[in-house]
């Protein structure tokens, strides 16, 4: 070992006199040698963070897999699938789980990943319980079955098994599911594209925005009204609660929220273009394909490029911004058309 190192610092010793630069004598250019590294260390994890922290593009959602005619239910369970295999293939792959520079580091890419994979959960139960369904005494599919709950695995396990293994589990699931469903010549795998079927997914939708508007727009704290029993006489809670609750969102979970937020928004884009093409009878007989275009809309405003280096949680009309306030904005907005959108499959 320490004729290597002798080496080494031979080597670098040639090399620092062929630039005509003086070394200092002893242990100095040791101490200048290790200091060296560790700077090129530093810069190489910098880049690595930074490359790391940028968020995955939109990608392209299909509506068949040119080589068979279209089925319904192709375009929602192959936007699943992308949507799952980007945490797994972005820039950095899964970062949840790390535990080494630079990713046990970052903050950021972490909670958007949490996001998306809240969405993937979501729409794999309501395609394991809902779509492939005819009714609630009909079988359910197996390949979605085993898919959903790998996809309600640990999210920051890292060995034994890992997190990636079991996501990458659901998705071989996922993509079984697909080839079956494309045959059109075999009953094997069904969808069931009804009204009932997309209104349940999205009344799980409405939940996931409204808690997640909640939690932002509580980022500068509000005194709220409490209204957990309105509209029920003899509703009753656990545990009794005053009428006014103070609600502030922690100073150290603010950009949490924000992230996990512009995960779910982005997941929620795609998942709603793809249910626009298997859905579309269904949403052009109730005259409601403009209602979920106004949705995907609101949630595309949601992912505008962050022009700040930090999440700003400036007071409502102070002089600095506050991000979570208008991340919060395009979430009740969209919020409130999937809440008419629902009405409309309902009554419509």
């Amino acid at each position: 070992m320490q004729n290597l190192l002798d080496r080494l610092t031979a080597w670098f010793s040639g090399l620092w006199q062929r630039l005509s630069l003086s070394l200092p004598e002893g242990g100095g250019f040791r101490s200048r040698l290790a200091a060296i590294l560790v700077a090129v260390f530093l810069v190489v994890q910098i880049g690595l963070a930074w490359y790391w922290s940028r968020e995955p593009d939109p990608f392209w959602v299909r509506w068949d897999n040119r080589q068979a005619p279209a089925v319904a239910g192709f375009a929602t369970t192959d936007t699943l699938i992308k949507a799952a295999r980007t945490l797994l293939e972005k820039p950095g792959g899964y970062l949840s789980n790390d535990i080494g520079p630079p990713g046990v580091l970052l903050d950021n890419i972490p909670n958007w990943e949490f996001g998306v994979l809240v969405q993937v959960r979501d729409l794999a139960r309501s395609l394991r319980n809902d779509y492939s369904r005819s009714q609630t005494q009909s079988l359910e599919d197996p390949d979605l079955a085993r898919a959903e709950p790998a996809f309600n695995f640990d999210s920051e396990s890292w060995i034994l098994p890992t997190t990636e293994s079991k996501y990458r589990e659901g998705i071989r699931y996922l993509e079984r599911y697909r080839e079956r469903l494309s045959d059109t010549s075999t009953e094997e795998a069904l969808f069931y594209a009804r009204a009932d079927n997309l209104r349940d997914w999205l009344a799980v939708v409405e939940k996931r925005l409204g808690g997640l508007s909640q939690r932002l727009s509580a980022s500068v704290g509000q005194r709220r009204v409490n209204t957990d029993l309105a509209g029920d006489a003899s509703a009753a809670g656990a545990a009794p609660r005053p009428d006014d609750i103070e609600v502030k969102t922690p100073w150290l979970q603010i950009d949490d929220y924000f992230y996990e937020a512009r995960g779910a928004t982005w997941a929620l884009i795609h998942f709603l273009r793809a249910a626009e093409y298997d859905f579309r009878d269904v949403l052009e007989d109730k005259n409601a394909v403009v209602s979920i275009r106004q949705i995907i809309r609101e949630l595309e405003g949601a992912q505008a490029p962050m022009r700040s280096p930090i999440v700003l949680n400036g007071s409502g009309f102070a002089i600095f911004a506050n991000h979570s306030l208008v991340m919060a904005s395009y979430l009740s907005r969209a919020n409130s058309a999937v809440i008419d959108l629902r009405r409309l499959l309902d009554e419509g």
